[in-house]
């Protein structure tokens, strides 16, 4: 995974553009600024974004090419996010802690993906909300991004199965033209989901 990505963001070009996800955006300014958590969040172009708009930015990624590019960009905007590498089940995140968390196209095997958005949901305070937008198992032989590989890919079912413990604010299938980046353009099937941790 590490390798991987450190080639992928090697080229001097951002893979999905500089501009934030349009979903995760459009959820953001609906709340008050407070501690966000962004899982893989590559070359920083959601977490410059919400710093700009006064939120605290905890970046975790598997990629050290990916901090230094959003590092840079960050400066670049004149804001400061915090950044760490590694797996992500040995980076310490305080449960109970923060006021969002998003999880933007992260496609992992089924057994690690709902760990992972079990310790997403775990690092938010009651009322905390998570975000998510990822491909649904629709996208597989689509050209405008995502794995090609079923297993990695969502259905509407995981996310009622991962999340159900939330109190569901936006959930929906939609077929959008992607245009972040080299990296996701194009018709694409996607899941968006939005939720608030129980008080």
């Amino acid at each position: 995974m590490k390798e991987f990505w450190n080639e992928r963001y090697s080229d001097d070009k951002f893979i999905f553009g500089t501009k934030p996800n349009e979903f995760l955006k459009s959820q953001l300014d609906t709340l008050p600024s407070g501690k966000l958590l962004l899982f893989g969040e590559g070359e920083g172009r959601n977490a410059v974004y919400a710093a700009s708009k006064g939120w605290d930015i905890l970046a975790l990624d598997w990629s050290e090419t990916a901090k230094e590019k959003a590092l840079a960009f960050a400066r670049q905007n004149n804001v400061l996010i915090r950044y760490e590498v590694g797996n992500f089940f040995d980076i310490p995140v305080e449960p109970n802690s923060f006021d969002a968390a998003a999880l933007i196209y992260i496609h992992l095997e089924e057994e690690t993906r709902e760990r992972l958005h079990q310790k997403a949901i775990d690092s938010l305070k009651p009322g905390g909300t998570i975000i998510f937008e990822a491909f649904d198992q629709e996208q597989l032989g689509k050209t405008s991004g995502g794995p090609q590989n079923i297993d990695l890919l969502y259905s509407l079912e995981n996310i009622v199965n991962d999340f159900q413990d939330l109190d569901f604010k936006y959930f929906a299938k939609e077929t959008l033209q992607l245009d972040e980046g080299e990296g996701h353009k194009g018709e694409a099937f996607i899941i968006r989901f939005a939720g608030t941790k129980k008080q």
